[in-house]
């Protein structure tokens, strides 16, 4: 595995939760994994041990690496420990809205060092698999120093693309693959994930029906054209979730413990969420909450700036719902939350980002609200089903593969979902939600039904071990 990120090191994202919890899925299934990583300067050393040191050619001359690793279980997590990385702050920037603007020496340079790490390890790799626009050039670098083995890249969002200044990649001193090369010769520019996409054997990303939506003008984000060329070497795989942290059963954030068996925990929960809110704790009114980043991706300009009177406001003029949102990000929707607090005693706004808050607000909800403007995969949906809350969600993306909506089948039902992203179609599903609320035996039937729907790591893993030893040619 080579990525910018991985839990339990380093995150900004998903990201780093899906290459932890393959790796150690894939580990305890037998595979030899090594997890190629940045040393960052928040990473702390203890339990790591220095196992190799050399130089990677760069424009200014040799440049010095270190490389420690550490196991954890059966998984091994390779440390490449250098400037551009122990000196720094943060993954992409010191804050998540203020990248580094040597972000394409930086990633070109670890691309370029994980290879050299297989190199001078004298390691013999079956499977090279890269996560995103930071290694976007592994790739190249594999075949230019003619190591022979499979490699798969996996798309976790086609919107971040790694494309920088043609001049930006010319200042590291290396020869730029024309696969990473992009636009007219006027105005070329350096693509890293579009060099991944040329050169990797197999694609995979995060859903199967994102891998859909990326071949389409409308979400292939300048790249329909290459990703609809290479369909037949593309390949849609869920997220799993980690069961060991998020599980009802024994959630460390919470004390009220439930399962589809027994519910009780979830009500107390509940009780228990809404009186530290000071909402109405009567648990007569359905309680929906929204965890999320507050950006436009997300849906927040559908719910809060569409309409003279926005869907949020119109939902909660109703007074038979109560609402909860947790979350950080742009000012504009941050804003006209807390005017539609002040105005309404049915809304809660935590403008934060806390790890008990979103455990807890999971496992209290009645339902939880989604509507998002692309979604690759979705975690959050996945933790609310788990958790008895049922997602009412824009079908699109991961969303459209794990929700089963109730009314298209009130058999195997686990959600809502709504086919246009508009405030109408936001409020018509939270009524829906709402009405169902009503029946509590259909209720209680479609909470016991989400909480065992199985979203562990170990389908996803098989699917990609498919992956892995598939022999087919590539095509392209």
């Amino acid at each position: 595995m080579v990525t910018s990120e991985t839990v339990p090191f380093s995150k900004s994202g998903g990201l780093a939760d899906v290459v932890g919890a393959l790796s150690y899925e894939l580990s305890d299934g037998g595979h030899e994994v090594r997890v190629f990583m940045p040393m960052y300067s928040f990473i702390e050393k203890k339990g790591f041990k220095k196992t190799l040191s050399f130089s990677v050619s760069m424009l200014k001359g040799e440049e010095h690496v270190e490389i420690y690793e550490k196991k954890v279980g059966k998984t091994i997590f390779v440390g490449l420990a250098h400037p551009y990385f122990t000196d720094r702050l943060g993954i992409y920037g010191d804050t998540s809205f203020t990248p580094y603007s040597d972000n394409c020496p930086r990633f070109l340079f670890f691309s370029k060092a994980a290879v050299q790490y297989i190199i001078n390890n004298k390691l013999k790799v079956d499977v090279v698999h890269n996560h995103d626009w930071t290694t976007g050039l592994v790739p190249y670098y594999l075949k230019k120093y003619g190591i022979k083995t499979k490699t798969v890249f996996t798309i976790h969002n086609l919107g971040y693309q790694g494309v920088f200044p043609k001049l930006d990649a010319l200042l590291t001193g290396d020869e730029i693959p024309k696969e990473a090369l992009n636009g007219s010769p006027s105005n070329e520019t350096i693509n890293m994930l579009k060099c991944a996409l040329e050169l990797s054997d197999d694609i995979t990303t995060v859903s199967p029906t994102y891998a859909k939506e990326i071949q389409s003008h409308e979400q292939g984000c300048g790249l329909d054209w290459l990703l609809s060329r290479r369909k037949n070497d593309l390949i849609g795989i869920i997220n799993g979730i980690d069961y060991d942290e998020w599980n009802p059963k024994k959630d460390e954030y919470f004390e009220e413990k439930f399962s589809s068996k027994k519910l009780d925990g979830k009500r107390k929960l509940k009780e228990r969420i809404l009186k530290e809110s000071n909402l109405d704790a009567s648990l007569d009114l359905p309680l929906v909450a929204m965890i999320s980043r507050l950006a436009e991706q997300k849906g927040f300009t559908e719910l809060l700036l569409q309409g003279s009177k926005c869907a949020l406001e119109r939902l909660l003029e109703r007074n038979n719902v109560q609402f909860i949102i947790i979350g950080t990000g742009d000012s504009r929707y941050t804003d006209k939350l807390r005017n539609l607090e002040m105005k309404y005693s049915n809304l809660r706004v935590k403008i934060l980002f806390s790890n008990a808050e979103a455990h807890s607000l999971e496992g209290a909800a009645d339902f939880f609200l989604m509507p998002s403007k692309y979604e690759p995969c979705g975690l959050n949906q996945l933790y609310s089903e788990h958790y008895g809350t049922l997602p009412i969600a824009h079908r699109t993306g991961g969303l459209a593969d794990t929700i089963i909506d109730l009314e298209e089948d009130k058999e195997n039902g686990t959600g809502f979902l709504f086919d246009s992203l508009h405030a109408d179609e936001i409020v018509k599903s939270v009524n829906r939600a709402i009405e169902f609320y009503e029946d509590k035996k259909e209720m209680s039937k479609a909470i016991k039904r989400a909480m065992e729907t199985d979203f562990t790591w170990k389908n996803s893993a098989l699917l990609y071990e498919k992956v892995y030893t598939n022999k087919k040619k590539s095509n392209h």
